[in-house]
């Protein structure tokens, strides 16, 4: 059996499909684990969900909530705010399974560890200051407000936001479930404390102190397991530093990559440009 990490798809059906061909996926034998942002911008986006979310039921796939999959949620909800004339979410919000679909999504976790190796998974990463176990703990508290019966109240009036930034064991509410969510669905860059620093989305090399990418800080706690994460696009395929990312811009034209855990092999599809630009609705005066 073999366990492959899958980056960020965002709607790109097709070129799943012929990626899991050149592995030569073995359904009943492999696992397939996807980094989050299943979703949005690309143009197969409810194919790939109901892709996952059948897989994922028969025990043979795991995810993790990204910020598209997220920003899914808050459009289902009636969060219109956020929403841009690139999202591709229309087919999954009219089908006749959205319900359904969304459902079982804001059941996904955060965070995913595998039973066996020290290997974890999230979205977009693990703040420096979070040892594994104090950020599984963590991600299990946003994990029950989405799983609970007033999961849409969190997601449209208290979920999205930039503040605070910073971390402090202290922090309580909705201010505290915020952090976490931003660090394991947004996060790029943040100082050594974990302050996080939204602005930045280029390549390292243009950061300035104290800001960095997540993972290079020496005192980083959770430097035990290997973390593999998506999100970062212009990162492009790092393996190094305990981390894997995965996010090799299929969307924007680059690859799909799919990560083999058991072997440390990487394995990747060359793909067309899928997105369209990007246009946010002006809010009204």
């Amino acid at each position: 059996m073999a366990t492959y990490i899958i980056g960020d798809l965002q709607g790109c059906f097709d070129e799943l499909q012929l990626l899991l061909q050149e592995i030569r996926y073995q359904e009943n034998e492999d696992q397939l684990w996807f980094v989050g942002d299943i979703v949005n911008r690309g143009p197969k986006s409810l194919e790939c969900l109901r892709f996952v979310k059948e897989l994922q039921q028969q025990g043979k796939a795991q995810m993790v909530l990204g910020n598209h999959d997220i920003h899914l949620l808050a459009a289902y909800s009636g969060l219109k705010r956020f929403q841009s004339k690139s999202d591709t979410l229309n087919p999954i919000l009219e089908a006749e399974d959205a319900d359904e679909l969304i459902d079982w999504l804001r059941r996904q976790p955060l965070m995913v560890c595998h039973p066996i190796y020290e290997a974890v998974m999230v979205h977009a990463g693990i703040p420096p200051q979070w040892e594994i176990t104090q950020a599984r703990a963590l991600a299990k508290e946003v994990e029950v407000q989405l799983q609970s019966a007033d999961w849409q109240t969190f997601v449209c009036e208290h979920l999205f936001g930039s503040e605070p930034d910073e971390w402090q064991d202290s922090l309580s509410g909705w201010e505290r479930l915020r952090y976490i969510v931003n660090a394991f669905a947004r996060m790029r860059y943040c100082d050594a404390n974990g302050k996080l620093e939204f602005h930045l989305k280029s390549a390292p090399g243009k950061a300035t102190a104290p800001f960095e990418p997540w993972f290079v800080f020496p005192g980083r706690k959770n430097k035990t397991h290997e973390i593999f994460f998506g999100h970062w696009s212009t990162l492009g395929a790092v393996d190094a530093y305990h981390i894997h990312a995965t996010d090799t811009g299929c969307l924007w034209g680059g690859k799909l990559t799919a990560y083999c855990l058991e072997s440390k092999q990487r394995h990747t599809l060359a793909c067309p440009q899928n997105s369209k630009p990007k246009d946010k609705k002006t809010k009204k005066k």
